[in-house]
């Protein structure tokens, strides 16, 4: 949608079993972000609304359901919507940006943003297949557009998505309100920054095939292949994807693959899918979760950095509970506009960072002297958290009370502060 280069963005993974040790489904995203925008880590529970009530969105105003989800997410902190997340459903969803020459004028106003989308399905979806629907319905009735950037009016583009639950995968892949959707039936699937849907469309929009042939797009007669049609080439995306796929088939290799093998994938620098701070769209944050197949009553597990660059984040655990809770140190500070000191859109001067984006930020810097120290450190406080929670899980019997699982992701937080002080 923009005549620019495109931004190196993010890619999401999605393993099934059997190929997993645990014999569920485990999915992983990186988040990829202009430069310096803080990511928070929320959570937010579940609510019931009135009937009429509305919701504002990143840029617009839509019918708010009579109940939602409670969620946690990881957002970029001026916007609305979520990059990535989860439900208390088992429900995961995360989004690529892609773009498409089949794009209009229309295409760039303030409409709904594909993290807006994210946060809709999984504040509103019980399923996979539940929240692909409520995506598609809200994406055909609204629309998809606006900037994608607080700081860039130019950053717009359309969105694919990852949408996993317990049970089953779905990639959705978005052209303006066009749409379809491939079930992932078995192994592993990843997406980057470019259409990825070929022939393979077990689900689509109404009008899909009439569109590409009154454009001019498809005669009717050759298989309809909705990358090849309505994409344009990527060769950044295509390359990371590549590797993604490399090593999902190599780490999958004998059925065992488990966390450690998603975080050696979101960690990879070599393929670009983990950048560093200083570059130009680093991995602002980034998510694993482990999904408890349905036959199994033990809780799913998801693992969020909140920071930059996974490489030397730490990803700290949150499950589900009935009281759960996590820490203020996050969430990045809400700003009221200030009337004396209004600035033209797109040049904000406000510091969104959350406590713990400043502490791994100055911990971190190459200008440390101690960051080799420090990073070791952290990796050997992950190590231990991630045997800590197995090892839970694995005695976890059915009618368990969670209360110790409460403040889980707060108690890491607060030590990972603890730490930096």
């Amino acid at each position: 949608m923009a005549d620019k280069p495109y931004p190196s963005s993010c890619d999401t993974f999605v393993v099934l079993p059997p190929l997993t040790s645990h014999k569920g489904i485990i999915f992983g995203k990186n988040s990829d972000r202009p430069r310096d925008e803080v990511q928070e880590v929320v959570y937010f529970q579940g609510q019931e609304y009135p009937p009429g009530s509305k919701l504002k969105c990143t840029y617009i105003e839509i019918e708010q359901v009579s109940k939602t989800f409670p969620v946690i997410l990881s957002k970029p902190s001026w916007m609305w919507g979520a990059e990535m997340g989860a439900n208390d459903q088992g429900l995961c969803i995360g989004n690529e940006a892609v773009w498409s020459f089949f794009e209009k004028a229309e295409d760039k106003e303030e409409k709904l943003l594909g993290m807006d989308f994210v946060r809709l399905g999984l504040e509103r979806g019980a399923s996979a297949k539940e929240a692909l629907t409520i995506i598609t319905e809200l994406l055909v009735k609204h629309g998809q557009g606006g900037p994608c950037s607080d700081t860039d009016p130019d950053l717009t583009y359309f969105n694919s998505y990852i949408i996993a639950d317990k049970e089953e995968a779905w990639v959705l892949e978005t052209v303006g309100k066009l749409w379809v959707a491939e079930k992932i039936e078995s192994g592993f699937r990843n997406i980057s920054n470019a259409l990825s849907i070929g022939t393979k469309i077990d689900l689509k929009c109404a009008d899909l095939y009439d569109v590409a042939k009154s454009e001019g797009l498809w005669d009717g007669k050759e298989d309809f292949n909705f990358a090849k049609i309505f994409g344009k080439s990527n060769d950044c995306a295509e390359g990371r994807k590549k590797c993604g796929d490399d090593m999902l088939a190599e780490l999958t290799v004998g059925n065992q693959f488990c966390i450690e093998n998603m975080l050696k994938v979101l960690r990879n620098k070599d393929s670009n899918i983990c950048r560093g701070r200083d570059h130009s769209h680093p991995t602002a944050s980034s998510q694993v979760s482990v999904l408890s197949p349905p036959e199994n009553p033990k809780p799913s597990c998801h693992w969020f950095t909140g920071t930059p660059d996974p490489s030397i984040s730490v990803y700290k655990p949150f499950v589900f509970t009935p009281n759960v809770q996590i820490s203020h140190l996050t969430v990045s500070p809400v700003f009221e506009p200030d009337p004396a000191k209004v600035l033209p859109r797109f040049q904000t001067t406000v510091d969104r960072s959350h406590p713990l984006y400043k502490f791994h930020k100055d911990a971190t810097s190459e200008s440390n002297p101690n960051r080799n120290e420090v990073i070791s450190k952290l990796r050997s406080m992950e190590e231990g958290c991630i045997a800590e929670v197995q090892a839970f899980l694995d005695k976890f019997e059915p009618g368990q009370p969670l209360s110790e699982m409460d403040e889980l992701l707060k108690d890491i937080v607060e030590t990972e502060i603890k730490f930096y002080k």
